[in-house]
């Protein structure tokens, strides 16, 4: 057995891993993190093809202000490490042929935007972002940054005259004033990245609305994948170390239950502290049954958020009519999410996104062709079989050229597919899902599962399963506050 005293050990390298490695060091922590894979980032990873790039996981850069918080409580800023661009537009959304919205860069002229589509919803609008901008404030700056330990938490002045905004849904406040079907959609549509439905989702979760509108689309130069490259660097700078193919296949604990030591490869290696950034349920299948928290039946009845089929495709020329982030509203929202939270299956008129880096970035392709990621949100757990994923592939790319007016099909040059089975195979991710649990009421905050264990001392948690939820700010913050608690219980 190796030992080593005051170490803690962090098992995945997923953000909310990164960011609690680099603030455990800062405590003085003798920091190790064990990712399974050949590469650090999680969901973050590169897929590399014959000059092309893509993100495999995250390609939306929102709520700078949370990087740019994260890097400087290590004295540092965003730029000392990647270099980052404001989208302009910041995306453009489909709902049939020709016919489309592209959203600019900045409230004012999106404000002209809404007014083109439904005289008078401008006035609306503003009404509505000056509320999503409120609640920004309080739930960004201050509560996410809470450990959800009692629902205490949640009880200030500020939220107390917003506590109707918690029984009432993110769709019956777009839907009160706005009429225009194609103006709710995109208002609606920054809650997918809350992992949950708009008729389920709280409305005092509009503060989405304000990162999306008001702080805007960025990319970092390079893809997401520099903003991991600018954490491990970050984290290599105080120390921490990194072991990838490390595949950790048991928790063992001594007679008081604390977590003593960990196997990775076969190898027994002791530990002070264990925390894990890896999936919340597969973690505690490490440990025997005595010791974990929550049961197969708790698991089974949480509402997850969408896991996703992805494809990753080069093209030979460039694509026309589509802008570096592009959304297909074509189909019915309401249909497709019933096919998620309702009846697991796959839609039959999916909803899906395509992601152009290359237009912004030409990093991300060769000269003269294009780097597409495309993904449509799917129901975890479901069947996931090769001829599935080509049926589906067929689909999407129908009506990419119906609605963009262009053939694209004889430009292919590869594609590269991952679905659930991947996301289980690859990130032990609970039933394939993709983003964590849903931020619902009955999930929110000190609802979710816990940051320490109840049933193991020195054992904690962070991530996407955990507080504060699903995306890739929160999971910077996770990172923040499960190293916080640890500095607190542990004194």
């Amino acid at each position: 057995m190796i030992k080593q005293k005051n170490k803690i050990s962090i098992i995945g390298s997923g953000f909310s891993s990164l960011s609690a490695a680099c603030y455990m060091a800062k405590y003085g922590y003798d920091v190790t993190v064990y990712e399974k894979n050949s590469t650090v980032g999680g969901r973050a990873r590169q897929y590399l093809n014959d000059g092309f790039t893509f993100d495999i996981g995250p390609t939306w850069y929102w709520m700078p202000d949370v990087f740019e918080k994260f890097f400087a409580d290590f004295g540092k800023k965003p730029s000392d490490y990647y270099e980052l661009h404001k989208l302009s537009p910041a995306y453009e959304v489909y709902f049939g042929e020709q016919d489309s919205i592209t959203i600019p860069d900045n409230l004012e002229a999106i404000c002209e935007v809404f007014e083109k589509e439904e005289k008078g919803s401008s006035k609306h609008l503003m009404s509505f972002m000056n509320s999503a901008k409120d609640n920004y404030d309080i739930a960004v700056k201050d509560m996410v940054y809470k450990p959800g330990v009692s629902a205490l938490e949640l009880v200030t002045p500020k939220t107390a005259v917003r506590v109707n905004q918690f029984f009432s849904t993110i769709r019956q406040q777009v839907r009160k004033k706005i009429k225009s079907k194609k103006l709710i959609q995109i208002l609606e549509f920054p809650v997918l990245f809350l992992g949950a439905k708009p008729n389920t989702t709280p409305a005092f979760y509009n503060f989405m609305n304000y990162a999306d509108f008001s702080l805007g689309t960025w990319h970092p130069k390079g893809g997401m994948y520099k903003v991991i490259e600018g954490m491990v660097s970050l984290a290599q700078e105080m120390g921490v170390n990194f072991v990838t193919e490390a595949n950790v296949s048991k928790i063992n604990l001594d007679e008081k239950n604390n977590v003593k030591s960990i196997d990775v490869n076969g190898e027994e290696i002791e530990t002070s502290l264990l925390l894990s950034g890896a999936d919340y349920h597969h973690t505690e299948t490490l440990l025997d049954d005595k010791y974990r928290q929550y049961t197969e039946r708790y698991w089974s009845k949480k509402t997850f958020a969408p896991s996703s089929l992805l494809f990753y495709i080069g093209f030979d020329k460039k694509i026309k009519n589509v802008k570096h982030h592009t959304l297909f509203f074509d189909a019915d929202f309401d249909t497709h999410a019933v096919t998620i939270y309702d009846n697991p299956s796959w839609p039959e008129n999916p909803l899906f996104y395509a992601s152009f880096p290359s237009i912004t970035d030409d990093a991300f392709a060769p000269e003269g062709k294009e780097a597409g990621t495309f993904l449509i949100p799917l129901a975890p757990g479901i069947e996931d079989t090769e001829e599935l994923r080509e049926k589906y592939f067929n689909i999407i790319i129908e009506r990419l050229e119906k609605l963009t007016n262009q053939e694209v099909r004889s430009s292919i040059l590869f594609k590269e597919s991952y679905c659930v089975n991947d996301f289980i195979k690859d990130y032990n991710s609970y039933k394939g899902n993709a983003y964590g649990l849903a931020n619902i009421l009955t999930q929110t905050a000190f609802l979710r599962p816990k940051l320490k264990s109840k049933k193991v001392n020195n054992l904690y948690f962070t991530g996407q399963l955990t507080v504060p939820g699903p995306g890739v700010p929160p999971s910077l913050i996770s990172g923040k506050v499960a190293s916080e608690l640890i500095l607190k219980t542990r004194k």
